[in-house]
Order: C-alpha cells, then sequence, then structure tokens
C-alpha cells in the first residue's frame, strides 16, 4: 500500500477497520509521536461519532488546543461531501487567510479529488468581498478605520460628556457595527452590555453626531469596514431566489467571529439537518475580546453541544501550566454559558516547563543559542523550534541576536507561509495561531510586554478584564503550540504572568 495515499487507505474497509478508528491510549501515544500529516487522518472513536452521522441542525465542538477540533472540522466535510446531491457545496470558513490555506492543504491529504471539488475552502473575509463583487459593488475594504474619516469625524465630537478618543472607538466597534446600529433612533436604544462607560439618553444623544458623521466619510470614499461587508452580504442572501449558496458551512476558530459574521454565516446555509458544524474555543480568543451568543444570532445548537476532552498534542504537563494561565478568568463557550478545562487530560507525559528568568537580553540570547546549539549536538534539526514572542518589533530585534551569533533563524510574517525546510523559527504569538512544533520558547516575556501596556491600559471596567484575558490567551495559545517541550524567559522585570500569583 502507497502510506502517503491517505485518501486511497481512507477508503478500503480493511483500512477502516485496523487503522480509522484509533482504540485506546497506546493508540493515541504512537500518533502523538507520528508526523502531523499521519496522525491527522486518524479519528479517536470519540470524535467518530460526532462526523459520521447527520444532525438535525447546528453543531458547536468545543474543544482546547491539541484536543483536534480541526481535524474533526476537516473530516466532517469529507464525510459531507459523500453525502452531497447533485450540485451542492459545503463551505469551510476560518478567520485568517493562513489558517485557511493550511485547512485545504490537508483536506487534499485526506479526500479524494471528486470530494474537494465539492468542498471551498477560504477565510470568511476573503468570501465576503469577492461574493459582494460579484454582485457588482465596488468599494474599498477598510479592515480597522478609515483614518481620514475617523479624523474628520471625531472634529464633532461634543465637549460634554468629556470623553477620550478610545471610548468612541470602543463605542464604534462593540456597540455600533457589533449591533448593526444604523440611525439615531437606535442607538438610543440599543443595549450597551459590558460598556465600561455609562451613558443616559442624553448622552447619548451627543456622542451620536461622531458615528453619523463617520458612516457617511465612509460613503463619501465609497469604503466599507467589514462589519458593514457581512451585513450587505447577509442581506443579498435574503433576498435570493435561488435560497442559501451551501448545503452546509463548517466554521473553525469559531472563537474568533463577532454578531455581524454569525449573522452571514446563518444565512449562508439553509435552515435544517447538517446545516451548520462549529468548531472553536474561547479559551483561544485573540483576535477580539468581546464574547457572542450564537442563539442571538439565530443559530440554536441546543441538544446538539459536545466538547473534545483529549489532548493529543500537548503533554499534560505543558496542558496544565497553559490552563493555569486562564483559570479563575470568565472564559464563554460560544452561545452565553461558561467553558472550562475540567475532565481534559493529555495522552502524553513530558517535562515540565521550564521557566528561566535573565538579568538582561543579552544573557536570555545567549541562553537560546546554547539551548540551540545542545538539539543540534543531540542529533535534532533547530526546525522544530519556534521562538515567540509578544510584538513583531521584539521578533525582529530577536532575530538579529541569533542571527549575530550564526543562528541560523526564519522570521515567520503575517500573511506569508511557514515554507522554509531549515531554521528555527521566530514569530509573535499571534502568527503562530493553528501552527504547531516540538518545542515551543516563549522569549521575552517580561512586565511591560505580557501583557501589552497598550492593549489594557487605556481600558476600564469589563472591557479591562476583557482584555486582561485576551492577554492570557494569546500566552495560552504560544504555549500549547508545544507538542514536546515547552520554555518561557523573561529578562529585567518578569511578566506579572509568570509569578507564583498569577492565577
Amino acid at each position: 500500500m502507497d502510506t502517503a495515499d491517505f485518501a486511497a487507505a481512507l477508503g478500503r474497509d480493511d483500512s477502516r477497520a485496523r487503522f480509522v478508528t484509533i482504540k485506546d491510549d497506546l493508540e493515541l501515544e504512537a500518533m502523538f509521536n507520528a508526523p502531523l500529516e499521519r496522525w491527522r487522518v486518524f479519528l479517536h472513536s470519540s470524535q467518530r461519532r460526532m462526523v459520521e452521522r447527520h444532525w438535525n441542525g447546528p453543531v458547536r465542538v468545543l474543544g482546547g488546543a491539541g484536543t483536534g477540533k480541526t481535524v474533526v472540522a476537516m473530516h466532517r466535510a469529507r464525510w459531507l461531501a459523500g453525502q452531497l446531491g447533485d450540485g451542492e457545496r459545503i463551505l469551510f470558513t476560518t478567520f485568517t487567510r493562513n489558517l485557511a490555506a493550511d485547512i485545504e492543504n490537508n483536506l487534499r491529504r485526506i479526500c479524494t479529488p471528486e470530494e474537494m471539488q465539492r468542498i471551498e475552502v477560504t477565510n470568511l473575509d476573503r468570501w465576503v468581498q469577492g461574493f459582494l463583487r460579484a454582485k457588482g459593488l465596488r468599494f474599498r475594504p477598510v479592515f480597522d478605520r478609515d483614518a481620514e474619516a475617523w479624523e474628520a469625524a471625531m472634529e464633532k465630537h461634543p465637549s460634554a460628556p468629556d470623553l477620550p478618543g478610545r471610548f468612541y472607538e470602543d463605542e464604534w466597534e462593540r456597540v455600533i457595527q457589533e449591533t448593526g446600529v444604523a440611525n439615531r433612533d437606535e442607538y438610543l436604544r440599543v443595549p450597551r452590555t459590558g460598556r465600561g462607560v455609562r451613558l443616559n439618553r442624553a448622552m447619548r444623544a451627543a456622542v451620536w453626531p461622531v458615528f453619523e458623521e463617520y458612516r457617511a466619510g465612509l460613503a463619501e470614499r465609497n469604503a466599507m469596514e467589514l462589519p458593514d461587508c457581512y451585513r450587505a452580504a447577509a442581506a443579498l442572501l435574503g433576498q435570493a431566489e435561488a435560497g442559501p449558496p451551501y448545503r452546509c458551512v463548517i466554521v473553525d476558530e469559531a472563537q474568533d467571529f463577532g454578531a455581524p459574521a454569525w449573522r452571514l454565516i446563518r444565512a449562508m446555509s439553509a435552515h435544517g439537518q447538517d446545516d451548520l458544524f462549529i468548531v472553536g474555543d474561547a479559551h483561544q480568543r485573540i483576535f477580539s475580546n468581546q464574547p457572542v451568543a450564537l442563539r442571538r444570532c439565530g443559530i440554536e445548537i441546543r441538544g446538539r453541544a459536545r466538547k473534545l476532552r483529549l489532548n493529543y498534542r500537548t503533554t499534560e504537563q505543558t496542558r496544565r501550566w497553559a490552563a493555569n494561565l486562564l483559570a479563575g478568568h470568565a472564559v464563554d463557550d460560544l452561545d452565553g454559558g461558561a467553558d472550562d478545562e475540567r475532565a481534559v487530560r493529555s495522552i502524553a507525559d513530558g517535562p515540565e516547563p521550564m521557566v528561566e528568568h535573565f538579568e538582561s537580553r543579552e544573557e536570555q540570547a545567549a541562553w537560546l543559542v546554547a539551548y540551540l546549539a545542545a538539539l543540534q549536538e543531540a542529533g535534532e534539526s533547530t526546525r522544530g523550534v519556534c521562538v515567540v514572542v509578544r510584538t513583531g518589533t521584539e521578533r525582529n530585534a530577536l532575530a538579529q541576536e541569533l542571527r549575530a551569533a550564526d543562528v541560523e533563524a526564519e522570521v515567520l510574517e503575517a500573511n506569508a507561509p511557514d515554507d522554509s525546510s531549515t531554521g528555527v523559527r521566530l514569530a509573535t504569538m499571534h502568527r503562530v495561531k493553528g501552527l504547531e512544533f516540538d518545542r515551543m520558547v516563549i522569549a521575552s516575556a517580561n512586565r511591560n510586554m505580557v501583557p501589552l501596556p497598550a492593549a489594557i491600559k487605556p481600558l476600564e471596567g469589563p472591557e479591562r478584564a476583557a482584555a486582561e484575558t485576551g492577554e492570557r490567551a494569546l500566552l495560552y495559545v504560544a504555549a500549547t503550540r508545544a507538542k514536546k517541550e515547552l520554555a518561557i524567559l523573561s529578562f529585567g522585570e518578569r511578566s506579572r504572568f509568570l509569578s507564583r500569583e498569577r492565577l
């Protein structure tokens, strides 16, 4: 049998009987040590029960890092592709382009060409822009704020109430765009739950001209922010005589989508059997600090909520260290309830994470150089190592330090694939989402770096607490990319997240 022909292997009854369903922890441990492309072919029996069945409505699957959520979603796509009727298609969508590209590559490993023809893989932002342009809309997408239009709008801000510029940015994003407020009357009535600054009716009326002016500025510049794109696409789908374009929509990294995106996703598939399959983990919410309840977006998951509790990527020691970062901090279940990592366990043991502190960045760099040299002396390639930091500036500085010591180092840029064959990787915490390495080194975990002051200090009340949880989630994501070993380094004054009181 051709061991590289995974799709053919899956199609054989004898292969399915002997290899596809992993029956016990010994088999799981063997898969833990196998290459990524191999273990992503196999499913635990509890996962298979979620994948190979018909569901009478939307399904939500939770699971911490390393529990195989994306694996389950990919096999769900493959199974559904074999159930579709003529002309029916599946959309597999996620938050970032990098993750979408990785998913498509891995789907090609397990699907036949015929199955792949029925599965479209793309991140949602790219899909919605293509859809609107295909409908004849010509616009300039805005991924954050249109600086010129926003500056003009802020000239309308009142002297009373006296509110900082950050308030207006957050109010626009968390209230106006999240709920789809279109006019003054709607703004006067909309709930502002979780906002740190309370506004009475008169205060709302006073600040509304800023948002009204910004909308006008966007229109003048033929610009659309992504939430506006989502709403426009959902409206067009609702008017389509042919009905929704997909038989099923599969969503990975569900925690990073906001309410406008979920309302669009709901409109992309007809209500009924096998319509939506959603996987996510709010412990890994790193692109948004605002939880969303699926039921409030028209997605009802009661009776179809499941959770993965077996971690087969990260050692138990690393899993516990990462989980403790978020212990005592509210983590939601994507539908208004709470989630935690109780009863989750890893199949593999390993060393306790190394937590090292240094007096200077030079000492940190020297430790890294010695660590990498020791791996090479033991016959191990440094390609299995990723050094991760909080910011791009710190990543670049560390890359220079390693290269000055003749260490081969490859920087992982935000929108570039990891296609280098040699060298230790250096990346930001955001960039490593969806990746994994044998060894992870979290470097420069210092005060005024982790958490990043700019992400927290301007906020107050519930918003500050949510931002704090988001910074902890970033560290959780970075730590749980490690398969075999984790090291956490700091110099100067260490991050308070690393202290004994960090819980």
